[in-house]
């Protein structure tokens, strides 16, 4: 089943964005992820404000997939960067309708 990482970020600091970049990028296609949309253009039309520089969706084809990812040893390095050097949120979201 699919699994979703949706992400808001926040860079307090863009030292870490060059080297991150391919890194980040080389290891979701090997862990069988694929950017869904990787913007700066969004608006909120609902809820209390969440500013977010840029936000992030990258599909998974299972919760496994995503969290080798996450646990990945070449990417640990530029993760740490990045929670560094931004404000950012990951959720991981089941791609199932609970109220179907």
């Amino acid at each position: 089943m699919a699994y979703y990482s949706v992400l808001d970020v926040s860079p307090t600091d863009d030292a870490w964005i060059p080297d991150y970049l391919p890194t980040a990028n080389e290891r979701v296609v090997a862990h069988g992820g694929k950017y869904i949309a990787r913007t700066t253009s969004h608006e909120q039309v609902e809820g209390e404000t969440q500013e977010a520089g840029l936000r992030i969706i990258i599909e998974w084809p299972s919760k496994e997939a995503a969290q080798a990812f996450m646990a990945d040893e070449a990417y640990a390095p530029h993760l740490a960067a990045r929670t560094a050097g931004s404000v950012s949120h990951h959720y991981l979201i089941k791609g199932k309708d609970d109220l179907a």
